[in-house]
């Protein structure tokens, strides 16, 4: 229990680094450019906003005694695929040449309607692919990595209204039934989760005006952030425990 305050606490921060970053890359890029838009997808598309969770989860890693030349987050990042020659994650864990754990980190401000099915087609598609590739002896001589994914998306009306799911042949399932873009992503993170193709996952929303103060909410207790990096520890340790 000592530990939630501080954990909390850090994640915070990362929550904070995300939006300050987000609004730094946005007024950089616009002034440049004297467009607001450019700058927005400047945002959208910097990446550097992630960097907070990614230098978070790293450094939890390092402090529960994974070796730092385990982690890698900045370069030396692909792995193979099957359905493709290699993919970039975010962050990897490969010690003594096995394959520990790979992790995707994502978000999703505004457009909520095309990016969500592309965010979805990419989490699918890319856990498909390294486990195509694990199947087919990839990875030898690794046992069956850790996978994870990381999603914040924006608190704001068009992420929280319910949506009108397309049925011209067929029904949706009743789950997606005037569901939100959140519920869909909660719902989504869930199955990808309960399926297997991700060992754990975590959901974070927030919104700007919030954010910079740190804030952000949990909705679905089964993929709180917490869970998520006791899972991914648990991982670790056991792994740097068959070493001794």
């Amino acid at each position: 229990m000592s530990r939630k305050p501080a954990l909390e606490k850090r994640l915070q921060t990362a929550i904070q680094h995300f939006w300050c970053t987000r609004e730094k890359q946005a007024k950089k890029q616009g002034s440049s450019s004297g467009s607001k838009d450019t700058g927005a997808r400047a945002a959208v598309t910097g990446g550097a906003q992630m960097n907070g969770f990614i230098n978070l989860v790293r450094e939890l890693l390092w402090e529960n005694g994974l070796s730092r030349t385990n982690v890698y987050s900045e370069k030396y990042i692909e792995l193979p695929g099957w359905y493709r020659p290699e993919k970039k994650w975010d962050l990897l864990i490969v010690a003594d040449g096995k394959l520990l754990a790979g992790i995707e980190f994502k978000s999703q401000i505004g457009a909520f309607g095309n990016n969500y099915n592309n965010r979805t087609e990419e989490a699918i598609g890319s856990a498909a692919d390294i486990w195509a590739a694990y199947r087919e002896g990839a990875f030898k001589p690794s046992l069956r990595p850790w996978l994870g994914y990381m999603m914040l998306l924006e608190d704001a009306p068009g992420s929280l209204s319910p949506v009108r799911a397309r049925e011209p042949h067929f029904k949706v399932f009743p789950e997606f039934k005037n569901a939100s873009y959140a519920k869909r992503y909660e719902i989504l993170l869930t199955k990808l989760v309960r399926e297997r193709l991700y060992d754990s996952a975590c959901f974070l929303i927030s919104n700007a005006r919030d954010g910079v103060r740190g804030r952000y909410k949990e909705p679905a207790p089964e993929l709180r952030f917490r869970n998520f990096i006791e899972s991914l520890l648990a991982k670790a340790i056991a792994a740097q425990k068959s070493k001794e």
